[in-house]
């Protein structure tokens, strides 16, 4: 019996008690997708495919692992393969913080042939240079979390160092950015998503404190270059990085740098991030500009808003939170969408009435009401169109409908919410 086999069984065996047999498989294969399908060693890390896309997205990479950390401790291969992604990571952080996704080797493969503000040393690395913050959040997501689950520090070598130090650096100069930022990136004949307006600069942003990504989770250029669920996923990141600087890297300046920052941003975020909602209150914009532009929205990427409870962004019952749950679990947010099969957000990113099983796990796993819980995972388990595997969008209507057929991420963080909700089935 290998690891997997050992570490899905508490949970396959209290669904099959249950007679949730359907359940118990989809939660076998999808826990295991990402470390039989998307999994590669390669000198002496580890490259992590999305899955349909052959190229490692730092968020993608984080998240598709997280639901491995609980058993680092026990299973060595396990930690040997988080520790091997996190030296990669770290690498390519340092080469350009400004990649979302990267080549194995470097073959200059690259998904467009954008202008953008790379050298022709990072060139052949990068599959695609979108800037997004919460690229550099997730790694150090994975890191921290690594590190609680196990004490283990063997990461934190000069790599980390210089990563900490490449996103502090870059965090602070995006604070600043129409006079500071080298970063611009175009893309030709494609849609206004791909691409920043302004010569590849973006739209004008005024100074809030916050930190300015030119695009979304998504992959999907920003509104306005103030991301909410970013800046808000940025302020946990600086709130780990201090505390792993000074009890791992033993650098009390390092420290007391990533708390001034995230100080920063959470005042920015304090000031603009807030407006108030005709139907709900006062809710958190998506995205502001800081000179009043702002768009009431979410996303089925995480960070979303949705999303924010579940990385220790903000308490569940924030008053502010839960009025931005009720509006945009609702027709207020364009992309929640309504039908015969399910019920729940989706993107900009795919085709209209087509929702996330992200953000369907994301819903169960901030929420504290059973119901909804139990529903959810009664609305995943008949949307994997027979696959027993999840998907990028599903059409709500219409489970056999679907984008992506291979999408690593959706089935971990499917695991992780099968995973809380087993009990209550």
């Amino acid at each position: 019996m290998n690891w997997i086999e050992n570490a899905v069984k508490p949970v396959v065996s209290k669904l099959q008690e249950k007679g949730r047999d359907k359940l118990a498989e989809m939660y076998r294969r999808c826990f295991a997708s990402t470390w039989d399908t998307t999994l590669q060693r390669a000198d002496g890390t580890v490259f992590l495919i999305t899955g349909d896309i052959p190229a490692m997205w730092l968020r993608d990479s984080s998240a598709q692992v997280y639901h491995y950390l609980p058993h680092c401790s026990g299973f060595p291969e396990v930690k040997e393969a988080v520790l091997g992604l996190l030296q990669r990571q770290f690498q390519y952080i340092v080469m350009d913080p400004y990649a979302n996704a990267f080549n194995r080797e470097a073959s200059d493969r690259h998904g467009y042939d954008d202008r953008t503000s790379w050298t022709e040393i990072q060139r052949p690395w990068i599959w695609e240079r979108k800037y997004e913050v919460d690229s550099l959040c997730y790694p150090m997501r994975l890191a921290y979390g690594f590190w609680k689950q196990t004490g283990n520090t063997d990461f934190s070598g000069d790599m980390f160092r210089q990563a900490v130090r490449t996103i502090l650096d870059t965090w602070k100069t995006e604070q600043h950015h129409a006079d500071l930022s080298p970063y611009y990136f175009e893309r030709r004949d494609c849609p206004p998503s791909d691409t920043l307006p302004d010569l590849g600069r973006g739209t004008p942003v005024g100074y809030t404190g916050m930190t300015w990504s030119g695009f979304r989770p998504s992959d999907d250029a920003c509104r306005y270059g103030y991301l909410i669920p970013s800046n808000f996923f940025a302020t946990r990141t600086l709130e780990q990085i201090a505390e792993m600087a000074r009890e791992i890297l033993k650098d009390e300046e390092m420290a007391k740098e990533a708390e001034m920052l995230r100080e920063q941003i959470r005042s920015g975020l304090d000031m603009y991030a807030i407006y108030p909602h005709p139907d709900f209150g006062n809710v958190y914009a998506y995205e502001v500009d800081g000179l009043g532009g702002h768009i009431f929205m979410d996303d089925a990427n995480v960070p979303s808003l949705l999303s924010l409870p579940y990385l220790g962004c903000v308490k569940p019952d924030d008053p502010v939170y839960l009025n931005t749950r009720r509006m945009v679990l609702s027709t207020s947010n364009p992309y929640y969408y309504e039908g015969k099969a399910a019920r729940g957000i989706g993107s900009p990113h795919t085709p209209k009435d087509y929702i996330w099983p992200i953000s369907l796990c994301i819903q169960g796993l901030t929420s504290v009401d059973e119901d909804e819980i139990v529903r959810i995972a009664g609305m995943l388990e008949n949307m994997d169109a027979g696959t027993f595997l999840m998907h990028e969008g599903v059409h709500k209507d219409d489970p056999a409908q679907y984008t992506r057929p291979w999408f690593a991420w959706a089935n971990s963080i499917f695991s992780e919410f099968v995973e809380k909700a087993a009990p209550l089935l």
